[in-house]
């Protein structure tokens, strides 16, 4: 499982990427291996408004579906067009080819209260565990 250490993350698996003061958006590659097999997405429009923890797009897999939510405030200033004739590419690459969003933020200090790498690294294996104690 990949943690890029140039990409913060939030508690719901979204990633975010400070590139030149935009924000490249995406779910995880632990979120994709989760959700299995991706079959749709659901993009937001170029130019919408998009606030902190507030779903923004809906990712469905042969599992389920899963809102995707804004690591942080801003206005969608691009949107990832080829997943609406290709979503696999989430699941193939997630932290590339298959970004969803990039915003153009309102406060790029948000990135600030998200995990770092290894905090997330850290958070999925106590996911993990607790999983595997229930079962």
């Amino acid at each position: 499982m990949e943690f890029p250490k140039d990409c913060r993350y939030t508690r719901e698996h979204e990633w975010a990427r400070n590139e030149d003061g935009v924000v490249v958006v995406g779910v995880t590659d632990y979120a994709q291996e989760k959700l299995g097999e991706i079959v749709y997405v659901e993009l937001p429009n170029e130019n919408d408004a998009i606030r902190k923890d507030e779903a923004f797009g809906v990712v469905e897999s042969t599992k389920n579906a899963s809102d995707v939510l804004a690591p942080l405030s801003g206005k969608v200033i691009e949107v990832n067009q080829i997943l609406e004739e290709n979503p696999e590419l989430i699941n193939n690459d997630p932290y590339e080819e298959g970004w969803i969003v990039k915003v153009q933020p309102d406060d790029l200090e948000e990135l600030d209260d998200l995990m770092t790498a290894e905090e997330y690294r850290d958070f999925c294996e106590k996911i993990e565990n607790e999983d595997e104690e229930a079962e």
